[in-house]
C-alpha cells in the first residue's frame, strides 16, 4: 500500500499545543525509562506541596512551669505545625490544620500513584478506534526477537508486521514460530537477501520502506527488536500523534554545539563545530531515538531515508525531515533496552559517518 490519503481518525498536525509539549502542573515522573547520563539533562521532578506561608498556630502547653508565654524563635519550628522529624511526636491530634494537612498529603499520595493508570486509560478512550502497527526488522539475535514480539503481544493490541532477512541465527524461525501461534496479531515476510551488515544486499532504509507502504494503519510504529514492554508503552505514544504531534518517542534528543570541533573535520565553514546530540526532557524535542518511534503514516513517506544502508543516526535524519512537531510523554514509559546489537568491523563506524552527513545536511537546511 502505497496510499497517502490523510487518516481519518488524528488531528490535523499542530505547531501548538502538542501532547506532551506542557507540563500539567502535577507531580508526575516523565521521560525515558532508563537513567540520564552526565551528558544527559535529566528532568527534575516537582517538590510537592510545601508549607510556606503557613500561619503558625497558638499551641496549648502541658508540661509544669510552662504557663508563661513563650518569646524568641521556636526550639522546633516543625513541631509547631506538626511535622517533626522524630516519629514519636505527631503533632496535636486536634488541630484542625494538622489534620487538613494529613488528609491533603494522603490525597496527593493516592493521586501521584494513580494518575499514571488513570491517565493511561484515558488515553485508551481517546485513542480507540485508530488503527496502529508496529514495524519489526528481524535480523538475527532471536532470543531478543523473541520477547520483544512477545512483549507487544502481551502488553498492546497493535498489530505486528514482521519483516525477517535471510534468517539469521535462526531469528526467522522463531517469528515464524510467534507468527503461526498468534495469526491474528502478527504478519510476517520472510526473504532470502541477507542484511546489509552482513554482506548481503538488504539495507535498513528499504527495508523500513517496504514495512511502511505494507502498514495499512494510521499510525506507524518503529521499533527495534532490542525493545521490550514492560507494559503499555504504545498508547501514550499514539495519545501524543493523535492530539496533533507528527511523531512520539520513548527518548527525545536535542543537538548541542560541542566546544571541539567533530575529528576530522574542520571548525570553520559550513560544517561548523561538532554537534553532540544529547538525551531531552519530556516534551517538545529536535529528534527522537530510533528504538521505539510512532509516526504518522502518511507524513513517513518522504522523510525516511531510503538511502541508509545502516540504522545508526537514520532516526536522527528521519526526525528533522518530518513535517511537524516530535514529543517525547511526559508520563514515564514501562520499556526496557536490550543488549546492543553491534555489528562487527569498521561498517558501523564508516555507515554511520554516511548517514550522519544526512543529518548534518539537514541541521544546516532547518
Amino acid at each position: 500500500m502505497t496510499d497517502t490519503k490523510p487518516p481519518g481518525h488524528l488531528k490535523p498536525a499542530r505547531i501548538d499545543q502538542v501532547a506532551g509539549a506542557a507540563g500539567t502542573g502535577r507531580d508526575t515522573a516523565g521521560g525515558a525509562g532508563e537513567p540520564g547520563t552526565e551528558d544527559t539533562p535529566v528532568p527534575v521532578g516537582a517538590t510537592g506541596v510545601g508549607t510556606a506561608g503557613t500561619k503558625r498556630t497558638r499551641r496549648s502547653t502541658r508540661s509544669a512551669g510552662a504557663g508563661a508565654a513563650r518569646t524568641g524563635a521556636s526550639p522546633d519550628p516543625a513541631a509547631d505545625l506538626g511535622f517533626s522529624g522524630d516519629p514519636g511526636r505527631h503533632g496535636d491530634l486536634d488541630d484542625g490544620m494538622l489534620h487538613a494537612q494529613r488528609t491533603w498529603d494522603a490525597s496527593l499520595a493516592t493521586n501521584r500513584l494513580d494518575d499514571q493508570g488513570v491517565t493511561l486509560e484515558r488515553q485508551r478512550v481517546e485513542t480507540r478506534g485508530v488503527t496502529a502497527g508496529v514495524g519489526l526488522l528481524v535480523d538475527g539475535w532471536p532470543e531478543d526477537v523473541r520477547r520483544c514480539v512477545e512483549s507487544v503481544i502481551e502488553h498492546t493490541g497493535a498489530h505486528v508486521l514482521a519483516l525477517d532477512l535471510g534468517n539469521v541465527d535462526g531469528a526467522g524461525d522463531v517469528l515464524a514460530e510467534l507468527a503461526e501461534r498468534h495469526p491474528e496479531r502478527i504478519t510476517d515476510w520472510h526473504v532470502s537477501e541477507t542484511p546489509h551488515w552482513r554482506g548481503g544486499t538488504a539495507t535498513w532504509g528499504e527495508s523500513r520502506a517496504k514495512l511502511l507502504r505494507l502498514d495499512e494503519s494510521e499510525v506507524h510504529v518503529l521499533m527495534e527488536t532490542n525493545v521490550v514492554l514492560r507494559g503499555d508503552a504504545l498508547t501514550p505514544l499514539i495519545a501524543a500523534v493523535v492530539e496533533g504531534a507528527v511523531a512520539a518517542g520513548w527518548r527525545g534528543l536535542n543537538p548541542v554545539a560541542a566546544e571541539e570541533p567533530e575529528p576530522g573535520r574542520e571548525s570553520t565553514g559550513e560544517v561548523g563545530p561538532r554537534t553532540v546530540w544529547r538525551e531531552a526532557a519530556p516534551g517538545t524535542v529536535r529528534a527522537l531515538s530510533g528504538e521505539l518511534i510512532a509516526v504518522r503514516r502518511a507524513q513517513a513517506f518522504g522523510a525516511l531515508p531510503e538511502d541508509a544502508r545502516y540504522g545508526r543516526y537514520a532516526d536522527l535524519e528521519l526526525s528533522l525531515a518530518l513535517p511537524g512537531r516530535l514529543v517525547v510523554p511526559h508520563q514515564r514509559l514501562p520499556v526496557t533496552l536490550l543488549g546492543r546489537h553491534d555489528v562487527a568491523g569498521d561498517y558501523a563506524e564508516r555507515e554511520s559517518r554516511r548517514n550522519y552527513d544526512g543529518v548534518l545536511r539537514r541541521l544546516r537546511a532547518s
